[in-house]
């Protein structure tokens, strides 16, 4: 069977908590990894999400899932697609399921007419780094990005 790409539902909810735990293992950051069930049920599948999911499927069986939400661009004046995570099983890498998550979530934002697609990747993650790149994706270098969280977000949110 060919591999199948799906928007996630409510019953994806432990197959997601699971690529999201194989990610932060591979990413080095297993003890950042803090979704529960009840994070992705209120998140992804309440009634108006600001995040959706895709589940990749072979032979019926999911083999991986990604995150995306939509940006904003106020010098293009036009939404974009932000994906915050792609993730296929070790197993099932090389059946081309990465390539065709990525082509899916570029099908969207066509559809969609967005201006940008844009993800992070890991300085390290060499392997990841060459893919996007074969697929005509160019690093960002000119920006730093910037995160605020945890006592951090709760000082400055408090200030409000």
């Amino acid at each position: 069977m060919a591999i199948t790409i799906r928007p996630a539902q409510t019953t994806d909810t432990e197959t997601i908590l699971h690529f999201i735990k194989e990610l932060a293992i591979y990413e080095k950051a297993e003890h950042e990894a803090k979704a529960t069930p009840e994070h992705i049920h209120n998140t992804l599948f309440c009634e108006t999400p600001h995040a959706h999911g895709l589940i990749c499927e072979h032979d019926g069986q999911p083999i991986g899932f990604a995150i995306y939400f939509f940006s904003y661009s106020t010098w293009q004046g036009q939404y974009g697609i932000y994906l915050e995570d792609l993730y296929v099983s070790p197993q099932s890498r090389g059946l081309g399921a990465g390539k065709q998550l990525l082509t899916h979530l570029a099908g969207i934002a066509v559809e969609k007419d967005c201006g940008r697609f844009e993800w992070s990747v890991l300085d390290w993650n060499q392997p990841a780094i060459d893919f996007y790149e074969s697929l005509g994706a160019k690093p960002q270098g000119e920006w730093i990005r910037y995160r605020l969280d945890g006592d951090a977000l709760k000082a400055l949110g408090s200030q409000a």
